[in-house]
């Protein structure tokens, strides 16, 4: 099909997946998964090489995606924090100028963690932004299984909200509802988030991999596609443009393809890391702790290991719930064929950030800024760009304001990320020179594990630089030493002047204005 009104408001489809790096895609390089439609879709768009993360933790990065600003900024630092309930976001801009708003999926912009995880504190000082009950703004994603599911009618910009809140086999949210409405049992989709939790071919080296008690029907990668179909069929019936977040809880671990997708990939065939076994001898010690410890005290915390068949069998378990989101993602794709707006669409194509997977021998994410944890794969294609390949330097910071800039919809104050347009259009190779990671640990844990409260990254063209709060860094040579397996911090000539873009780039993020809390258009 070939676009003709240029006038008619683009609708956008954000596809963002949780915890995959961008060599987890075939369009990334990786010639082992398979990802058709994905593949498929990055030939029709611009592919982002050098994406990386503004944070490499969900609700942090979630968020950055959603308000352009970096989370020192927004004041989600955390998973345990929710975003302020007035912020704005790219989608409110979009709702405020007609658009239908829907989220399917995962969301993370609140505590579906744990939704004790803070005390309500200062619940008196809230500002008459908020809903009449004040304790209940913050608790929208419900973690239990028994939540009541009415979710306010503007969610961050959100007029339509269905939400996935858990991981692996463990369902929770709209999701839940609607498996047991499809004829679920509760036993199965609601265990225990532990070993014992039902199923079976689990893993003896590591219990978070094994193929889930129910069918792939019923998994949260099947809800997802199939309610964001409805919600586009209700918003397209309404002749209205639309902004569709398809937000899939997968590949994130617990590692639990259901069905016939767990046996997608034979471990035996699966190369190990080029660096595992690094000892990191020159590493951090905190990094050095990770790498020694074979079991992580929390579920979702990094664990070191020196066995390549546990990485071989998380590596296959991945690539089956990669290539089921690949499914479902075509599914939705063609229905946009089918209904002839497939043309009229900017789709976009991410995810909230990477997972180590064996690299340096280490597994999962968490105070880790090697490339397979900060870099995410990014595509985006939608009327008017030329597709192609960039090896500019791009943040998740830069997501809000492109998406504000195609759709020429009005922005607000505190945006700090980049439009991608001229690189959309093929009018510029870049628009930065390099960026900021920020990364910060709740004060408790850190102690816990010894880790520090605080790291921030810079990444340039040549160099990755790392400094953290205990006083440690790493800089490595990305061009000269792309696996990241030589530490110069100590010997390369370079170190005063990033370390001296590192303080301004912090510096130039420091909200002084605006603060956290409320943004102000203007």
């Amino acid at each position: 099909m070939t676009r003709t009104d240029t006038t008619t408001p683009p609708n956008v489809l954000v596809v963002i997946t949780d915890q995959q790096r961008a060599d987890h895609v075939g369009f990334g390089g990786n010639a082992t998964v398979r990802t058709p439609n994905l593949d498929a879709l990055a030939e029709r768009s611009v592919v982002f090489d050098r994406a990386y993360v503004a944070n490499p933790v969900c609700s942090p990065n979630r968020t950055t995606l959603l308000t352009g600003r970096m989370p020192s900024s927004h004041g989600v630092i955390f998973n345990d924090r929710a975003l302020e309930w007035g912020t704005n976001t790219f989608v409110r801009s979009l709702r405020t100028a007609g658009y239908r708003t829907g989220l399917i999926g995962k969301s993370h912009l609140q505590l579906s963690m744990d939704r004790w995880a803070i005390p309500m504190i200062g619940a008196d000082a809230r500002d008459d932004g908020h809903p009449d009950d004040v304790y209940s703004w913050e608790f929208a994603e419900r973690f239990d299984g028994d939540a009541e599911l009415d979710a306010p009618d503007d969610y961050y910009g959100f007029d339509r909200v269905e939400f996935s809140t858990d991981h692996g086999a463990r369902m929770a949210g709209h999701h839940l509802r609607w498996a047991l409405d499809k004829g679920a049992r509760r036993e199965d989709v609601f265990p225990p988030m532990s070993a014992d939790a039902p199923g079976d071919r689990r893993s003896e080296r590591w219990w978070q991999i094994y193929r889930p008690p129910y069918e792939p029907e019923l998994h949260s990668t099947a809800f997802v596609g199939e309610r964001t179909v409805a919600f586009v069929d209700e918003a397209h019936a309404q002749g209205r443009p639309w902004m569709a977040w398809m937000a899939f809880p997968d590949p994130h671990h617990p590692l639990t393809p259901p069905g016939h997708w767990f046996d997608r990939h034979d471990p035996d065939d699966i190369e190990t890391p080029p660096t595992f076994g690094d000892p990191l001898a020159d590493a951090p010690p905190y990094l050095q702790a990770i790498r020694n410890r074979s079991e992580a005290p929390f579920w979702p915390l990094p664990f070191g290991t020196d066995d390549p068949r546990l990485v071989q069998e998380a590596i296959a378990a991945t690539y089956g719930m990669i290539e089921f989101v690949d499914q479902e993602v075509g599914r939705v794709l063609a229905h946009l064929d089918r209904l002839g707006i497939a043309d009229d669409t900017i789709v976009v194509f991410t995810s909230d950030h990477g997972d180590i997977m064996g690299d340096h021998s280490l597994m999962v994410k968490g105070n880790i800024h090697y490339q397979g944890v900060i870099r995410v794969p990014l595509s985006i294609a939608g009327p008017g760009v030329t597709p192609g390949r960039s090896s500019a330097l791009v943040s998740s910071l830069d997501l809000a304001p492109t998406v504000i800039d195609r759709c020429s919809v009005d922005g607000y104050r505190g945006i700090q990320g980049a439009s991608l347009s001229p690189l959309l259009d093929g009018t510029s190779a870049s628009v930065r020179d390099h960026l900021l990671i920020e990364d910060d640990l709740q004060p408790e844990i850190a102690a816990l594990l010894g880790n520090p409260t605080r790291m921030r990254t810079l990444v340039t063209d040549q160099v990755r630089y790392t400094r953290d709060s205990l006083g440690f860094e790493q800089l490595f040579d990305l061009d000269d030493d792309p696996d990241e397996m030589h530490d110069r911090s100590s010997t390369d000539t370079r170190r005063t002047e990033l370390l001296a873009t590192l303080a301004d780039a912090m510096m130039n993020v420091d909200d002084v204005g605006g603060g956290v809390g409320r943004d102000r258009t203007g």
